[in-house]
Order: C-alpha cells, then sequence, then structure tokens
C-alpha cells in the first residue's frame, strides 16, 4: 500500500513515503504477567483485548486504547492549566494533573464504548524531571509540581558550577549536567519552601516523586510507590551505574532518602489498579517510561547506534548506546533508556529547550494564526534573506546549557516580513537539532543513517525538508502522533504478555516517510557558520 503523502509544492520529488504492512497474529491463552522479567505471581486472560495507556505531557494528558496490532482505537485528551508565579517560574496543580486523568480515560472509553473490563493493563508515560511532595496519609500536595522548564534554581546550579569537584561527581555519578532543568535542585527547593515538609518528615508521611510516582500512587489508591529507572535517572540523584539513589548525591543536595520511591525497571509490573475505580477488575499497573525515552521505544531504536528526535513543546534527540555509556565532554547528558526486551540501556541524550515553543511564541504576538499556516507562509519566500532566530526563550539547553540566554532575531530589513520570521524559527530547530547530532556522533563514535522524527513541528514538510539538509542525513517521519504512547504500551504489553515478544512488535505496521538532503556541503556549511555566529552573540551577551 502507497501512502498518500501531502506534498508543499517546492519540494515534491525529495520525500519517499511508504508503508510496512505486517500482521501477526496471536493467541488467547492464558500467560502469566512480566514473562520477561521472571514474574508469575499474576495471572490476567489474554482475552481481554486492549492496553490502556496514559500520556502525561507538559501541557496535556491523553489516554489512548490499544489493540493487539499496536493500533490505538480510542483516545481521550484535556489540556491543563500552566501556572507561572514569576518570570522563569512554571508550575502545574497535583491535583489536577489526577483529576485530568480520570477524565481523558472516561473520554476514551466513552468513544470506544469500553470499560475497565476490557482492559488487560495500564502503561504510563510522562513529562520526566518535574517533581512534587505530597503527604502519604491524606495524599494531599503540600505545593505545586515543579515543571522541568522551570528556571527558579538557576542561581543554585551557578553556585554549585564553582565546585569543579562537585560538577565532576554530579556528571560522573548521573551523567547529567548541573541545570535547573533536573529535579534535584527543584525538590530541594520545595524541602526549603513548603512549611509542613518538615513536619511530615518527621512523622514518615511526606513522599516526593516525579510525574510517574505521583500518577502510579493515585492510580493505586496509594499502595504503589514506584518509579521506574528512565525517569529516576532524570532527578540527578540516581547513580546510573549503580541505579541506586546514591548517598553522596542525596547528601549533596540535602534529600532524606526515606521519601523517595523505589526504583523498578520500565517493562515490569508494578500493582494493580485500585478496585474502587476498575469496579472490581484486576487491572495490572505495568509498564512506566520518561516520554522521551518512551518515544525511542516506540520508534523500534533498539540497538546501539540508533536515534530519534521528538519535537513537542522542546525537542529531544536520543541516541540508543546499548550497555556502553558514553561521558560527554560537550554537554550531552547520559541517561538510561530500553533495549529490545524491555532491559535497561544507556542512551546519549540532547535536549532543546524550545521547539513547538517557538510556534506557539509565534501565535501569541500575532505572527502566526495557527501552526498550519506556517508551510503556506514559509512557501512565499525565495531564502531566509539573512534573517536568523536564535529561540532561547528560556534559556539555551544542549550543548551549551546556558540558563541565563535570551532570545534574538537578527538579520532584519525592511524587506524582512513574517513569513522570513516564521521561515527564521522554523530553521532555527534544525539548526539547534543539527548541533547535538553533531557532537553525539562524534562522542559515540557513530555515524547514523538516518534520524526517525515524531512530534508536532514535523507536520511541516519546509521543516522536514530542511532538517535533512542541514544535517546531511535522511530524515524518517513516522506517521503516528502517538508514538511516545506507543513506547509506554508496547512495555506495558511485554510486561503482561499481551504482546508475546519484541519481535511481535517490531512486526507490526507502521508508515513511514522519508525525506533526503539536497543542500550541497559548501551551502550547509556556510549556513551552519552563519547560525553559530548568532549564537555566540547569544552567549556573550548572557555573560555580560
Amino acid at each position: 500500500m502507497v501512502m498518500q503523502a501531502v506534498t508543499l509544492s517546492k519540494y515534491p520529488s525529495r520525500r519517499v513515503a511508504g508503508e510496512q504492512s505486517r500482521r501477526v497474529k496471536l493467541s488467547d491463552s492464558l500467560v502469566p504477567v512480566s514473562p520477561l522479567f521472571g514474574k508469575d505471581t499474576l495471572t490476567v486472560s489474554r482475552q481481554k483485548p486492549y492496553l490502556l495507556v496514559l500520556d502525561h505531557g507538559t501541557t496535556g494528558i491523553r489516554a489512548c486504547v490499544m489493540n493487539r496490532e499496536g493500533q490505538f482505537v480510542a483516545k481521550g485528551y484535556k489540556a491543563f492549566r500552566q501556572i507561572f508565579p514569576k518570570p522563569g517560574w512554571v508550575e502545574h496543580n497535583p491535583n489536577t494533573l489526577w483529576k485530568t486523568t480520570l477524565t481523558v480515560i472516561d473520554q476514551a472509553f466513552q468513544q470506544a464504548g469500553l470499560s475497565w473490563k476490557d482492559i488487560h493493563a495500564v502503561g504510563l508515560t510522562n513529562q520526566r524531571e518535574t517533581v512534587m511532595l505530597w503527604d502519604a496519609k491524606t495524599g494531599k500536595p503540600l505545593h505545586n509540581a515543579i515543571v522541568w522548564q522551570c528556571r527558579r534554581t538557576a542561581d543554585v546550579c551557578d553556585q554549585m558550577k564553582t565546585s569543579p569537584d562537585t560538577v565532576n561527581t554530579i556528571v560522573e555519578k548521573t551523567g547529567l549536567v548541573v541545570d535547573p532543568y533536573f529535579s534535584a535542585t527543584k525538590l530541594k527547593w520545595l524541602l526549603d519552601n513548603t512549611p509542613k515538609a518538615n513536619e511530615l518528615l518527621k512523622q514518615g508521611r511526606l513522599r516526593a516523586g516525579t510525574v510517574d510516582t505521583w500518577i502510579l500512587w493515585n492510580l493505586s489508591g496509594g499502595k504503589v510507590f514506584v518509579s521506574d529507572l528512565t525517569n529516576a535517572s532524570r532527578t540527578q540523584l540516581l547513580n546510573i551505574h549503580t541505579k541506586q539513589w546514591d548517598p553522596e548525591l542525596l547528601k549533596l543536595f540535602g534529600i532524606p532518602k526515606e521519601i523517595l520511591p523505589e526504583v523498578k525497571g520500565s517493562a515490569e509490573t508494578y500493582g494493580l489498579v485500585n478496585s474502587k475505580l476498575t469496579g472490581g477488575e484486576s487491572v495490572p499497573l505495568a509498564g512506566c517510561i520518561g516520554d522521551q525515552q518512551a518515544a525511542l521505544y516506540g520508534q523500534k531504536c533498539w540497538d546501539s547506534g540508533e536515534a530519534k528526535s521528538t519535537f513537542g513543546t522542546g525537542a529531544f534527540l536520543v541516541m540508543n548506546l546499548a550497555d556502553k555509556p558514553v561521558r560527554s565532554e560537550g554537554g550531552l547528558l547520559t541517561t538510561l533508556a530500553c533495549q529490545e526486551a524491555g532491559q535497561s540501556s544507556y542512551a546519549s541524550e540532547g535536549a532543546v529547550f524550545t521547539a513547538g515553543t517557538i510556534l506557539e511564541w509565534l501565535r501569541e504576538v500575532g505572527i502566526l494564526k495557527s501552526a498550519k499556516q506556517a508551510d503556506a507562509l514559509v512557501a512565499k519566500t525565495q531564502g531566509n534573506e539573512g534573517v536568523y532566530f536564535v529561540p532561547a526563550l528560556t534559556g539555551l539547553g544542549a550543548p551549551h546549557w546556558d540558563a541565563h540566554a535570551r532570545g534574538m532575531i537578527a538579520g532584519l530589513t525592511r524587506k524582512t516580513d513574517r513569513a522570513h520570521l516564521v521561515r527564521a524559527a522554523l530553521e532555527s530547530i534544525a539548526y539547534m537539532t543539527a548541533d547535538v547530532l553533531h557532537l553525539m556522533q562524534k562522542e559515540a563514535g557513530l555515524r547514523l543513517n538516518s534520524l526517525r522524527v515524531d512530534g508536532g513541528v514535523t507536520r511541516s514538510n519546509f521543516f522536514m525538508q530542511f532538517l535533512a539538509d542541514i544535517l546531511g542525513t535522511p530524515v524518517t517521519r513516522v506517521d503516528d502522533a502517538e508514538i511516545t504512547a506507543k513506547g509506554a504500551g508496547f512495555l506495558a504489553g511485554l510486561a503482561t504478555g499481551f504482546f508475546p515478544s519484541p519481535q511481535a512488535i517490531r512486526n507490526l505496521p507502521e508508515r513511514l516517510e522519508t525525506f533526503q538532503p539536497v543542500m550541497s556541503a559548501p551551502e550547509r556549511e556556510e549556513r551552519q557558520a552563519a547560525w553559530q555566529r548568532h549564537v555566540d552573540a547569544v552567549l556573550a551577551l548572557a555573560r555580560k
């Protein structure tokens, strides 16, 4: 079957579209939960035809119902309020996250005429680093969650950076740079600024966790207090070599170990959904993974050197390193991910803080009416006319990691119009991706044959073609808006026997579209050099 591709008229011949349509027949026998991990204490019926996958994003939550062919037959979605107490501060209400979860589950069930009786297991994926505190006895949060985008601890991180020994300890043990992006300094801020926290700590009632832990806690009625390795590896408190909470790091950040969850694998059964929610049905909670690692798994980048980039609110490029961690000297992150059978692996990651956020900002200031309008506007331009946009709206991420950097648009003339600004914005996402990918390949000693991508920004054909051109590498777009949720669903399915093997998942159908690079090497080098000059200018201003 040939996929009908939407073609931007200026780029009709640069893409190859197609569909892989492979089917695998699954039996309806009884199987033990978590056969891949030797767990056989809970038996569920394969007659239940669906998985429920929860995807907790930064701005909204999805509930997706997956069938045995890996397709979603129903979806619920609801955005939730973003809270900005001060410039650079970002918060979420934990109760809103939980209530919205219940709402979208009901939406998905109603859409397909389903109930908990139809659900084999529940999988979960989520925004990472966002962290919160709550009372174990009452289940009530003590403060709004501090979101991964929040920069309130930038000064604390700057102070820590003055100690080379501290920086080296953190990087060596966690694979992460010192930056307010991660959970540790956020959690310390919560402990220091939440009056009731110390009292609950003394009583043994204080709990802390990222979004996965909070949702699993609530889904289980307070019986499951866990985090998976991928989420835990983003807190800056987990030693990625021992895969345990690290005593030295806990002491460094002032975090009591007893308030942290148990750490488990990403493809395990953690417990059951509270029977009060399911009407008495026994539904396993199985499969939990951070959103970017979920996308890596959903893209089937299971082997060393395979990579994906997800373009959502930010852009996150992740390369699977299998069992060989690579310490970055250039500002990349080493984190934990999953290999084929759900077992943990190492990965190299570069985080770009602004991707879809750029288009959102363009809408807010009236330059774009909607993201769908972007390609039509860009098609009116003959080139970038020397206009460059460095979108450091919340600082710069990898490989620069400057929380104080601020955005800049350069090269404006009387000829510049809004189409050039939109083009410069889309091009900037590609430039930032290229900065990360080139460093990633160099440090890992690998050369990518292609990059698999997903996320809202990839709907722009102009962006896809420019990305392939500036990378000099084919870029394959997976025609699936829910690839992150699929990754979590696949792991939940492996953990509970819903999918009999990784090969069965590999054989599931997927729709792919590849963009081939056509830009000449000299032009690519010239454009990248111009981009770097503007980034250098932004960094220089941030240091003044």
